[in-house]
């Protein structure tokens, strides 16, 4: 007799998961996930999380992901890498709904673009800073 395979995609584990540091604050959302791939020919193994516009781009593809990667790049604090990226190892707990980090979200690369944006963009808006 043979046995169902379950196959299970990044879709279904993590893409557009919410991410929430160690302290329950919310910063961001799961956009892509970067993979290795071993040299052994072995399963691919996820090493970070990516997040931001630069990250998910790429993944709605055509002309609205690429202009999408450019806003993100424009957009993009000078010093700060793109896509942002959360190595796998900061991660301490993925569910259905959720992913938690083992770290303060000050830590985190993606919390440098969503400061950002707050200060030049939000703040400026009438009622930004409520």
């Amino acid at each position: 007799m043979e046995h169902e395979t379950d196959i299970v995609t990044a879709n279904d584990m993590v893409w557009d998961r919410q991410i929430f540091d160690r302290d329950g604050r919310e910063v961001g959302k799961v956009d892509d996930i970067e993979l290795d791939v071993p040299a052994d020919g072995g399963p691919p193994v996820v090493t970070a999380l990516l997040c931001g516009p630069t990250a998910l781009g790429p993944r709605i593809g055509d002309r609205i992901g690429t202009w999408w990667s450019a806003v993100g790049r424009r957009m993009s604090p000078g010093d700060d890498p793109y896509p942002a990226r959360i190595p796998i190892e900061k991660v301490a707990k993925f569910d259905r709904r959720r992913v938690r980090l083992r770290v303060a979200a000050p830590e985190l690369p993606v919390d440098h673009m969503r400061e950002w944006t707050r200060r030049h963009i939000i703040e400026r808006i009438p009622g930004g800073r409520r």
